[in-house]
């Protein structure tokens, strides 16, 4: 399985486009088209979350799980859906980020994206500096690491 990788430093263009670094857009294809890509705001931080379609769509799956009418289920719908915004990247690999996102990240002339495996997220870049140092420290700090048998 392919997973996104690195961290890539763009510009973002006064009419809010991005180029998403194109190591990243070849996992946007799946048999030479385009799977489609899902921005949402992070609810744990001050980023924009970047989902492949079909990863999103793991997402509704798992909110089948709650019960349709229950708290919880309104709470995870309005979490992942009400902001989220479906897009394509144009024949130059941009990206026009909407807004609301914008403002939430406190994105201006550079963006970060940080790959995360099986999505990628978007942050200002002092922040995703800031983000990574943290995630490393945290780590070190609980003495975190993989379960042991994960083979190559």
């Amino acid at each position: 399985m392919s997973q996104f990788l690195g961290t890539h430093q763009n510009r973002l263009d006064a009419k809010g486009r991005v180029s998403v670094p194109a190591t990243f857009r070849a996992m946007l294809r799946k048999d030479g088209e385009a799977t489609g890509l899902i921005l949402r705001p992070s609810h744990k931080h001050a980023c924009i979350e970047a989902w492949p379609a079909p990863v999103f769509e793991t997402l509704a799956e798992q909110l089948q799980g709650l019960d349709l009418f229950s708290e919880a289920h309104d709470d995870m719908a309005a979490a992942i859906y009400a902001d989220a915004y479906p897009l394509d990247a144009d024949k130059e690999g941009r990206i026009l980020l909407p807004e609301p996102l914008v403002a939430h990240a406190g994105l201006a002339d550079s963006v970060v994206f940080m790959g995360l495996g099986r999505i990628f997220q978007i942050w200002e870049p002092q922040a995703a500096t800031r983000r990574r140092e943290e995630a490393r420290e945290r780590a070190r700090a609980r003495g975190l690491t993989l379960p042991a048998g994960v083979s190559p």
